[in-house]
């Protein structure tokens, strides 16, 4: 079990060295923006990405935002479950996002999705009409990429397919960018 905990933890290292620190920075003046500009910021995920997504969205909209003369607006899509369970069960699983985004979402808003496999249909709406609609369009990504590398305007990928090893990297990710705003708000 050690050997095993051991090379976890350096499968962990390496998946971590693969972010390229100039993605994370163009993330963060991307999010600049938005909070300069007061547009709307919409999170969201599957399984343990919608969980990030909670994350991400709670410690952007409290943590970073109590360090700011403004707040951030910004929302995990995947926390109404009554709205989520009414779209699914009217319409499809692949309308869940998509059809909250249809009540909220402006051009030159943010819609930030995390997938490991990269090609979740419910994402892939989503995102497809994001970009139709005008909004900047972000994807972190497992290895296999998908078919939201091919869409988003802004893509980070984890060179791991490992769904823990890369949706802690995604974390992370989301982790630099409140902390950006939280430690060097005006910088």
């Amino acid at each position: 079990m050690k050997q095993w905990i051991s090379d976890y933890m350096q499968a962990h290292k390496a998946a971590l060295d693969s972010v390229p620190a100039e993605s994370i920075n163009n993330l963060i003046e991307i999010f600049r923006k938005a909070w300069q500009d007061d547009r709307q910021v919409f999170i969201f995920g599957n399984g343990g990405s919608a969980a990030n997504a909670s994350h991400f969205a709670t410690d952007l909209g409290k943590g970073s935002s109590d360090k700011l003369p403004k707040r951030f607006r910004v929302m995990s899509l995947n926390d109404n479950t009554a709205w989520m369970s009414a779209i699914g069960n009217d319409y499809s699983y692949d309308d869940l996002f998509v059809r909250q985004l249809m009540n909220f979402a402006q051009p030159g808003d943010i819609a930030f999705t995390m997938s490991v496999s990269g090609s979740s249909p419910n994402l892939v709406k989503a995102i497809q009409w994001c970009k139709e609609k005008g909004l900047v369009t972000i994807a972190l990504l497992g290895e296999k990429r998908g078919k939201l590398a091919g869409i988003a305007d802004h893509v980070i990928v984890i060179k791991d397919g490992h769904y823990g090893r890369a949706e802690d990297a995604h974390m992370m990710i989301n982790h630099i960018i409140c902390y950006a705003f939280m430690e060097h708000a005006m910088d």
